[in-house]
């Protein structure tokens, strides 16, 4: 039982941090004296309470080394338990605790998928919350693991990979050195969306708030009508710039920082991503300013995006894209598995698996035009190591399957098959707005039967964990330790 008591204790400080982070919603609540504040400030004795308990009481274990199968384990639980509490603070809206547990799970997972309507007349606590919970989700709670974890004598390197099944190229030799520059990028960037913002005419708080949602790839807004709200070209450019930052891999941002600019260049996956949402974003302004016969510049302010939005899994909207037409929601449908770079805080495929993707492909074909010939598959120049194809192939067969089992789930609750299926999707892929006029993108999720909402914060959780690292827990081997 050693190995579970310091799970315990990880989840217990974790926990308690979380408790800690719950006092900044109050303050602002007892600032605007609202009485919502005393919500925040139960919510907060609870979960610390519990946290501090389950701490003191395994802080006894002698300082243990985290495997990687309790590395598995312990990444589950902590994106399991941490939404649960999470959830607390929202029940002070009246609302059930699935609609909670689905608000807390999509802001944790950087979803943005929401039950809650009338934004725009909220307390700026629970508004701020919500922001709090998809910024801490972006890379707060893996950060905060991998800093407790040496004060308690365990390995924290195991958790950062545990939490993704694909391999980074470490920029820096010690784990607490990539803690510390990821804290250090994430805010630096966090700060100068929040500043661009109010440049360019937000309150400090919906700057804060939006910069908050924006980099962490979210889509949390302040207000029902998303960023649409602000009919702002400016800050709708400026949004598209620090979304694209929250698709891009922070090792980049790293290396970029310590001198290694033309880093940026040489990787293929950033190269590919940039290409692609540029060549999307032109091929659809023309194609709508043409439909619609309006100015170019403006279909591509709206068309570049949601395009982005959608594929960096932020989820913000200015417009509904699904009365663009039958092409338009096939299109954005299409966007929504898409995903950005691996090692950024955007959900999805990855662009990385893409190029691995046709790197297969393109060998097979040229394999069955001439059997004898022999290829060796490379990334960046490199040779790409013989287990990574198959992983990828892999991946992308359990991400479908997935897709269609909770599809299949939906459906047998009675949900028609477009919102069925675009709430599987977007909820794997962490996406946030589905299609159709229940869940896209000028809907919510409010409507969902208790068991439908419990379900995607299921898949929100298993997307943003990237599929294996909870679904090898439903392997009988696994617990043969």
């Amino acid at each position: 039982m050693k190995q579970y008591q310091t799970i315990i204790q990880v989840i217990g400080a974790l926990l308690a941090v979380l408790g800690a982070t719950m006092l900044l919603p109050a303050l602002v609540d007892f600032q605007d004296a609202n009485p919502e504040w005393r919500v925040f400030a139960l919510s907060a004795a609870v979960t610390a309470g519990t946290g501090l308990l389950l701490f003191l009481s395994t802080r006894t274990v002698e300082r243990a080394t985290l495997r990687l199968k309790q590395a598995f384990l312990l990444t589950a639980a902590v994106w399991t338990v941490i939404p649960a509490f999470g959830a607390i603070p929202f029940l002070g809206l009246g609302i059930g605790y699935a609609d909670a547990f689905f608000e807390s799970a999509s802001g944790f997972t950087t979803t943005g998928s929401t039950v809650i309507a009338g934004l725009d007349s909220l307390p700026r606590g629970i508004l701020i919350w919500r922001a709090a919970l998809q910024w801490v989700g972006g890379v707060g709670i893996i950060v905060l693991a991998m800093v407790i974890l040496p004060f308690l004598g365990v390995g924290g390197m195991q958790l950062f990979r545990a939490e993704s099944s694909d391999r980074s190229e470490k920029v820096l030799a010690r784990s607490s050195d990539i803690v510390a520059w990821i804290a250090f990028i994430y805010c630096g960037l966090t700060l100068l969306c929040t500043l661009a913002y109010a440049a360019a005419g937000m309150t400090f708080f919906d700057a804060l708030a939006h910069a908050m949602t924006t980099l962490s790839t979210g889509g949390y807004s302040t207000h029902d009508a998303s960023f649409g709200y602000f009919q702002s070209p400016a800050l709708e450019w400026i949004a598209v710039f620090f979304m694209i930052c929250g698709g891009l891999p922070l090792v980049i941002f790293i290396a970029a920082a310590r001198g290694e600019v033309r880093r940026f260049l040489r990787e293929p996956q950033v190269l590919a991503f940039l290409v692609f949402l540029a060549a999307t974003s032109f091929v659809a302004a023309v194609w709508l300013s043409i439909g619609r016969g309006i100015a170019l510049e403006e279909a591509l302010r709206e068309v570049a995006f949601n395009i982005v939005s959608v594929v960096t899994t932020t989820g913000y909207a200015t417009v509904d894209y699904t009365l663009w037409g039958p092409l338009a929601v096939s299109f954005f449908f299409v966007l929504t598995f898409v995903g950005g770079c691996t090692g950024s805080t955007s959900g999805g495929i990855k662009i990385y698996r893409f190029i691995i993707l046709f790197q297969v492909i393109k060998r097979q074909f040229r394999t069955l035009a001439n059997p004898s010939r022999l290829e060796t598959l490379k990334y960046g120049g490199t040779r790409i190591p013989d287990d990574v194809p198959p992983s990828v192939l892999a991946f992308l067969t359990l991400y479908i399957a997935s897709t269609a089992v909770v599809t299949l789930i939906l459906a047998a609750l009675g949900l028609d098959f477009v919102t069925a299926v675009s709430s599987a999707a977007t909820a794997i892929s962490n996406v946030g707005p589905g299609l159709g006029d229940i869940v896209g993108p000028a809907g919510n999720f409010s409507t969902l039967p208790d068991t439908a909402k419990i379900v995607l914060g299921i898949a929100m959780i298993l997307g943003r964990l990237e599929l294996f690292t909870v679904l090898v827990l439903l392997d009988p081997e696994f617990w043969r330790w």
